[in-house]
């Protein structure tokens, strides 16, 4: 059984009809690094070394904070380049500049911040030069390669947080959380393009269980962080506070601002928030500089081949993807890629109807070739059981332990000796009636 498009809900269709035709995964940024106050110059720190995989601030009395830089990171470009997708529909592009990256003024960087049309403000400091030099040296062809594939999942977070009348700068928000990999999963289990942890995930209508995962759901999955977020912004009233808090939870803001006497800016409670959020903050203000400024910086995006449309169909029963894969004639790899939210490669229709995303030319051929399509390899492929029967045509048998015998002896040894003694307790007893 089948249900065409015309059936979901209408915000998500003109979303996904045309932009998630892939699941790339791609590459950025986690949680970020370190941030200063620069409202106060005797309190101001700077960054005064730098590695690999960290940064140290330090301030003018000589504390020295160690930061590592986010997961993603470090992640390897010739991996996600080797990504079925990545390899379909996106190619590098024969770029004229030089592979070089220019230096600016800080005065510059400043200006530049100041004038991107967002409502979040863009503050300027050396922990967000520091994230902004990363991104447009050693990560420059990582950015470039996120610029072509963003072409297939900025559209769908523009609409969901539009949706909600949200800032739209925040659809930068998945390229530090997960490097827009749609199965991306976190050293804590945070999983999705949006790196929802499971209670989070499922307070906000998203189910996940053995066989489903709707946190890798990219359409899905930025609806439920519009409203997560709607709702964050109700509780702290600042876009700072309220990235921060999706980074860490909100009871870790609030423990900070306590423990600052009521400050509710993110540069002042900074000194209280866990480690990891110390940088979120500056993160996010250099990948909205980088992905508005990676022209001046000498980086080309990754040219992009918009995939054909696709559309879905609702299954009612259990279905393997390699059976649509089989009998329709598509990559497998490439089902996947539409339908990510499937641990197993098994859609759950017989617990609830489920979408299956498809290329709109193969949505009549496998409507027309349904029955074949669920009969292919059934038993393989979904060989779990609906019914066993006991053997029962032979005598069970068990022995009894030593173990077991031993401590049924004694316990009949103790109950013998207790009605002996109120034996002995009831003759006493007649002995002195009688006496009397």
């Amino acid at each position: 059984m089948y249900i065409t498009d015309n059936s979901l809900v209408v915000t998500f269709n003109k979303a996904v009809k045309w932009f998630l035709p892939l699941c790339f995964f791609i590459f950025l940024p986690f949680n970020a690094l370190a941030q200063i106050n620069e409202d106060d110059d005797d309190d101001e720190e700077e960054v005064v070394a730098t590695s690999d995989d960290e940064i140290i601030v330090m301030d003018q009395e000589g504390n020295e904070e160690v930061i590592e830089f986010p997961e993603a990171m470090t992640y390897d470009l010739d991996s996600l380049l080797n990504l079925y997708t990545s390899k379909t529909y996106l190619d590098e592009e024969d770029c004229n500049m030089r592979d070089i990256n220019p230096v600016f003024s800080k005065e510059e960087y400043i200006d530049r911040l100041s004038r991107i049309p967002t409502v979040m403000e863009m503050a300027y400091n050396d922990v967000v030069q520091k994230f902004i030099d990363r991104y447009s040296g050693r990560l420059r062809h990582s950015i470039s390669y996120m610029l072509g594939a963003s072409n297939f999942y900025i559209p769908i977070f523009e609409e969901a947080l539009e949706a909600y009348q949200l800032p739209l700068e925040l659809k930068y928000l998945p390229i530090i959380e997960s490097a827009l990999n749609p199965k991306a999963v976190s050293r804590v289990g945070a999983t999705g393009l949006w790196q929802f942890m499971i209670t989070t995930g499922k307070q906000y209508g998203l189910q996940v269980n053995s066989l489903l995962d709707e946190r890798r759901d990219p359409v899905k999955a930025s609806y439920a962080a519009a409203r997560y977020l709607r709702d964050l912004y109700r509780v702290f009233g600042d876009w700072n506070l309220v990235i921060a808090a999706y980074n860490c939870g909100p009871e870790n803001i609030n423990k900070a601002i306590h423990r600052s006497n009521g400050e509710k800016d993110y540069w002042q409670i900074y000194p209280y928030l866990p480690k990891e959020t110390r940088g979120y903050v500056p993160a996010f203000i250099a990948a909205n500089y980088m992905m508005t400024y990676y022209s001046q910086h000498n980086i080309c995006p990754m040219s992009t081949r918009l995939p054909a449309k696709t559309d879905t169909v609702m299954v009612n029963r259990n279905l393997h993807l390699e059976q649509v894969a089989e009998v329709i004639g598509i990559n497998i790899d490439l089902l996947r890629s539409l339908n990510p939210m499937y641990r197993r490669d098994i859609v759950p229709g017989l617990t609830q109807p489920c979408p299956l995303r498809l290329p709109q030319t193969e949505v009549g051929k496998f409507i027309d070739m349904e029955d074949s399509v669920y009969n292919y390899k059934a038993d393989d492929l979904l060989n779990k059981r609906t019914e066993v029967e006991v053997k029962d045509d032979v005598p069970t048998y068990y022995h009894k332990s030593k173990r077991y015998a031993r401590g049924k002896k004694g316990r009949i040894g103790r109950r013998t000796k207790a009605t002996k003694r109120r034996s002995s307790a009831r003759k006493r007893k007649s002995t002195r009636r009688r006496r009397r």
